[in-house]
């Protein structure tokens, strides 16, 4: 919510705000899964959301917030931080969720489209914000570790989630094998090994 909006709808979450918004994301999810960011606009969305356009413009603005805000709740839904009290079972647990979510046509739709680079400064400006805001929530995990003392002060939180999920977003988006069910625990120890191996060095 906006602090622009009515105070009485913020205050209705589960209200027909929240019901329009739902609808605007899903909507806007299922045009970029089935067609791709160069042919999704305002208009596609909000007709296939069965809302008037102004209401999208007023509310989002641009169809790079739009797209942003889609993404973001998106992955949200289908890649949650965990929280289990230990490093391994975080990591493992993310990662298991990411490589489930990449075997959906959404989740494929949303890696392909934010790692594309784009010459439009809006678009690309809303991809940054989508992987900082993702980077943000899912470093919590490795914050907690090294509060917990399972990871060594000054651990490079950032090379640490690129290390776990690069390999899942690469087999994904290039295709060349499948995801094995045991990868995200493998990947998550070789990770862990490397960043207390490098702390030791």
């Amino acid at each position: 919510m906006t602090e622009e909006e009515p105070e009485q709808i913020r205050r209705r979450p589960g209200g027909r705000a929240a019901r329009v918004r739902q609808a605007v994301l899903t909507a806007a999810m299922e045009v970029l899964a089935e067609d791709g960011i160069a042919r999704l606009s305002i208009a596609g969305v909000a007709a296939r959301a069965g809302v008037n356009e102004t209401t999208v413009y007023r509310r989002w603005g641009t169809r790079e917030k739009l797209v942003l805000d889609a993404m973001l709740a998106g992955s949200d839904e289908g890649v949650p931080v965990p929280d289990t009290g230990a490093v391994r079972t975080d990591l493992a647990a993310f990662a298991r969720a990411l490589a489930e979510y990449l075997a959906t046509p959404t989740g494929r739709s949303v890696a392909r489209a934010a790692s594309l680079s784009s010459d439009d400064p809006d678009l690309a400006e809303a991809w940054q914000a989508f992987w900082q805001t993702r980077l943000d929530q899912a470093g919590a995990i490795v914050d907690r570790a090294v509060e917990r003392g399972e990871l060594p002060a000054g651990t490079d939180t950032a090379l640490a989630l690129e290390l776990l999920c690069s390999p899942l977003q690469t087999r994904s988006l290039l295709g060349h094998r499948p995801i094995e069910p045991d990868l995200p625990e493998r990947l998550t120890d070789l990770v862990l090994d490397g960043l207390r191996g490098g702390a030791k060095g």
